[in-house]
């Protein structure tokens, strides 16, 4: 046998047996320890990786009950992870709550502006990180392939897909009803106890906030301060419109005082009104879908800087205003990422399971007509609710949550810390509801701040200070802030200059693969083929551009004819990538010996199998490198196996 002989069987063993590792793993599942007890909780000496790098910690696994209404409920298990405080004879520890819902609470890297003199605690929560976690990929599946996010039809899908996932997850076996906020509280409350803390303080983000007040009314003897980063007060997972048109007129202001865009508009506000009010159809052949633009232009608002790119306030803002200079790719680029970025955003039954808590005013909103005619209307809300009868009409509700869904007074001591150009928990929600009803209560209100990111991301100092202090004396020390300033200089990454480089970048790299497959094609008619290395190492080395060209020319095409359609899915994928692939693996193995049309039939069958395997290895765009290597692996056995069935004995590669 050859040396190429030798190399073809390696590159080929390699790929099968990378795919063979992708296809036949599976994920660390958590699961409850044999023998174990509600309560019971085991930990180990680990590390946790922060901004300041990997710090000592614990990590170890909690044993609660799914449903504690419920005295047979199954137990389900939780990670806990506990950053250990730097300092000696660490102070009360703190835990945090991160917000969603239907995000993980183990992802904190800022922990260690916190650990000075406290341990910081991570509490998986249940439904997410746990060892039942209330995936829905019903509803990924049905917000992918939406023809218009918040599209009647597309909102029909979503609570089908809604109701559909619940009947299968409660046919599994699991009780749905036990995944409440107050249920989440008790678990926080059993791992206090297990850790033989006397009392806590709590640090929680949006609608974290929640689980913080729920825990305060549940539990005050248990809680020494709590400090809410952009507090979300009940009957507010969904947005109040006349509140967002008030912080556009607030922007507004910001514009006229900023010289790049007052010269741009001359009132901002109304100018996104009148643009979101004629969104274009299209920019050139490329559709944009109308109410995606509404909800990433929503989404967008959040963030008053940089801290949560590429969509924040100044690109939004830039996008709507290039759109009134006649500009729609940034109305395109809001539309791509809308659509890319939405399905996955969140474990959608946990997020559906938590957000029952506000059902009724959901319900309320919807009764009364919803939108008035604000600027976005109703687009962001319906996408997350699915309309009027959205999710909250099919979802299982949990008694749990009836005697949460209204303000309760708490004793507890408690930091509010707002964003005075917070579009999601804006700061006058906190300062009318949510201060009144807070016996020991104090807002701080920072300028110019958005969202939660907005905190973290900038101005860190000032921020760790404020937070430390509070945890460590109570002291409220905002001396350090300065008024946020909103930069409307977007600079390089604007959205319209985005939409060109992910257009040009897939008619790019579609034009590679074409001419790759061409040159091929040319040079196997010239010659008859390629020599046993020179195909080798173009077995090896093409795939790679070929699959993902294969697949751009695929996406350029569903982007034109078949928006609906996400350029993550299988039925796009797998043929554009086994056809691009097969194709060049067969020219490569061509040569005048060898039988060229029972080649190319095992190349692509073998492409096309490969592929299909591959697909289901990785989740989401990583789904598209496994798909290339299966790919290229079946289509180098099918010839290699074509090669020894063959009426002839030369030393072919």
């Amino acid at each position: 046998m050859t040396t190429a002989k030798f190399a073809a069987l390696g590159i080929t063993g390699a790929l099968v047996l990378t795919l063979g590792y992708l296809n036949l793993r599976s994920e660390e599942t958590l699961a409850v320890p044999a023998g174990a007890r509600a309560g019971a909780l085991e930990m180990s000496p680990c590390t946790y990786d922060t901004e300041a790098g990997s710090a000592a910690a614990d990590c170890g696994t909690l044993v609660v009950p799914e449903n504690r209404r419920d005295r047979g409920s199954d137990l389900i298990a939780l990670p806990v992870i506990r950053i250990r405080a730097a300092g000696g004879q660490p102070a009360e520890p703190i835990f945090r709550l991160n917000g969603g819902p239907g995000a993980t609470n183990l992802e904190f890297p800022q922990a260690s502006r916190l650990t000075g003199k406290h341990d910081v605690v991570l509490v998986g929560y249940r439904g997410v990180d746990g060892s039942r976690k209330l995936d829905c990929p019903e509803v990924t599946a049905a917000l992918r392939r939406s023809a218009d996010l918040a599209g009647d039809e597309s909102l029909r899908r979503t609570t089908e897909a809604f109701a559909g996932c619940a009947k299968r997850l409660t046919s599994d076996g699991i009780d749905l009803t036990g995944y409440s906020i107050a249920q989440r509280v008790d678990d926080l409350e059993a791992a206090r106890t297990a850790l033989g803390y006397q009392r806590i303080n709590l640090i929680s983000t949006s609608a974290g906030t929640r689980t913080a007040m729920v825990y305060s009314w549940r539990h005050p003897a248990s809680l020494h301060r709590s400090a809410m980063i952009a507090a979300n007060p009940p009957g507010h997972f969904l947005w109040d419109p006349r509140i967002t048109d008030q912080q556009f007129t607030q922007y507004a202001e910001l514009c006229a005082r900023d010289t790049t865009c007052a010269s741009r508009t001359g009132d901002l506000a109304a100018t996104i009104r009148d643009e979101a009010g004629d969104i274009p159809g299209r920019w050139g052949v490329l559709p944009i879908k109308e109410s995606n633009v509404r909800i990433a232009g929503m989404f967008g608002m959040f963030h008053s800087t940089g801290a949560a790119a590429p969509l924040n306030a100044p690109t939004t803002v830039d996008a709507w205003l290039a759109a009134k200079e006649g500009d729609a790719a940034g109305m395109w680029a809001m539309s791509v990422l809308a659509d890319l970025t939405i399905p996955t955003s969140f474990v959608w039954g946990e997020f559906a399971s938590f957000g029952m808590i506000d059902a009724p005013a959901a319900q309320r909103y919807y009764a009364a007509g919803g939108d008035p005619g604000s600027t976005l209307g109703n687009a962001a809300t319906d996408a997350l609710w699915g309309g009027a009868d959205g999710f909250h009409k099919v979802w299982p509700d949990s008694p749990d949550n009836a005697e949460y869904q209204t303000l309760r007074r708490s004793d507890v001591e408690t930091l509010v810390i707002s964003g005075t150009v917070d579009f999601t928990t804006p700061a006058e929600l906190s300062t009318g509801e949510l201060m009144p009803s807070l016996a020991k209560g104090r807002q701080v209100k920072l300028a110019g701040v958005g969202h939660s990111a907005d905190f973290w991301g900038n101005q860190q100092d000032a921020g760790t200070r404020l937070l430390t202090g509070f945890f460590d004396s109570g002291e409220v020390d905002e001396s350090g802030y300065r008024a946020q300033a909103v930069d409307f200089e977007v600079g390089f990454a604007t959205m319209p200059r985005m939409a060109r480089i992910l257009a040009g970048a897939a008619v790019g790299g579609a034009l590679l693969a074409l001419l790759l497959l061409a040159w091929m094609a040319f040079r196997v008619r010239r010659r008859g083929g390629f020599g046993p290395r020179a195909g080798v190492w173009l077995r090896f080395l093409t795939p790679l551009p070929l699959g993902i060209g294969g697949w751009l020319l695929a996406v350029l095409l569903m982007w034109t004819v078949w928006p609906r359609l996400f350029v993550g899915d299988a039925v796009l994928a797998v043929p554009s990538i086994a056809l691009a692939v097969g194709l060049g693996t067969w020219l490569a193995w061509t040569r005048p010996d060898r039988p060229r049309r029972l080649g190319l039939v095992a190349a692509l069958a073998g492409a096309f199998l490969g592929a299909a395997l591959g697909f289901g290895a990785a989740t989401d765009l990583a789904s598209l490198l496994t798909t290339i290597a299966g790919a290229a692996a079946t289509a180098n056995l099918a010839l290699l196996a074509l090669h020894r069935r063959a009426p002839h004995h030369h030393p072919i590669p």
